[in-house]
C-alpha cells in the first residue's frame, strides 16, 4: 500500500486516478484549492472514502508542493490533464514548481508522475501529432506546452519523474482493464484508432505506481 498525493484531484483525470488508487487500497490525499468543498465519498466511492483525505495546496508554489509531498511515496500531477483553455498557463510552471518543491525534500522526496499530453508523440519518423494539419491553434499551443514541460523534465536528474502520455483521444468510457504501452510513438488499437478511456488511463498510471518501469522517461498507453 502506497501513500499517494494527487494535485488536480477535482479534474476528470485526477479524480479517476484517485478513485483507481483508492479502490486498490492505497492511501490517497486529494490536493485541491478548498478541501471543505471536496466530496471524498463522491470521488472515491463510499466504500473507499476512509482511505482518502483532502488538503489544500497550490501546484505553482514550491513550498506548498514540498509540504504536500512530505511523507508521501508518490506525487501525481493531473494539472493540465483536461487540456481546457484555463490549463495552458499552468502546464510549464507547474512542472517547474513540482521539481523545485521536491528538491526541497532532498533524498526524502517521493516519486513524481505527471499526466502528459499526446502532442509530442511521433506518428512517423520526425513527425509528431502536433504537426497534423487543421488542428485548432489553441489545441496546438496546449500540445506544445506539454511538450515543453516534458523537455524540461528530461533535464532533471535529481527527481524521480515519469510522464504518462495518453493516446490521441482520451475521453469517457468503460474501465476495460486492458491497454498497451509504448514510448515515443503514438499507439493505435486493433481498429487503427488512437484512443483510451479515462478509467483505463488511470489504471495504467496506478499500475506504474505499483510496478515502476518508467522512471526518468515518458511512456504512453492506448486501448487494445
Amino acid at each position: 500500500m502506497a501513500s499517494i498525493a494527487v494535485f488536480g484531484a477535482n479534474g476528470t483525470v485526477g479524480s479517476a486516478v484517485l478513485a483507481e488508487a483508492a479502490a486498490r487500497g492505497h492511501r490517497v490525499t486529494a490536493v485541491v484549492r478548498d478541501p471543505s468543498r471536496f466530496d471524498v465519498a463522491r470521488h472515491a466511492g463510499p466504500a473507499r472514502s476512509g482511505g482518502v483525505t483532502a488538503t489544500a495546496g497550490d501546484v505553482l508554489d514550491p513550498a506548498d508542493v514540498a509540504g504536500v509531498a512530505a511523507g508521501q511515496d508518490v506525487l501525481v500531477s493531473a494539472v493540465g490533464g483536461g487540456d481546457g483553455p484555463g490549463h495552458l498557463a499552468l502546464i510549464g510552471p507547474a512542472a517547474r514548481a513540482l521539481v523545485e518543491g521536491l528538491r526541497e525534500l532532498g533524498g526524502e522526496a517521493p516519486r513524481l508522475i505527471v499526466v502528459g499530453g499526446a502532442g509530442s508523440l511521433e506518428t512517423a519518423p520526425g513527425v509528431r501529432v502536433w504537426d497534423a494539419p487543421g488542428l485548432p491553434e489553441q489545441v496546438r499551443q496546449i500540445m506544445h506546452a506539454h511538450g515543453e514541460a516534458l523537455d524540461y523534465l528530461r533535464t532533471v536528474a535529481d527527481v524521480r519523474w515519469t510522464v504518462l502520455s495518453p493516446a490521441a483521444h482520451l475521453g469517457p468510457g468503460e474501465r476495460t482493464g486492458r491497454y498497451r504501452t509504448g514510448l515515443e510513438q503514438l499507439l493505435t488499437d486493433a481498429r487503427g484508432e488512437s484512443r483510451i478511456s479515462v478509467p483505463d488511463y488511470a489504471l495504467a498510471l496506478v499500475d506504474e505506481i505499483e510496478q515502476p518501469e518508467h522512471i526518468g522517461e515518458r511512456f504512453t498507453c492506448c486501448a487494445l
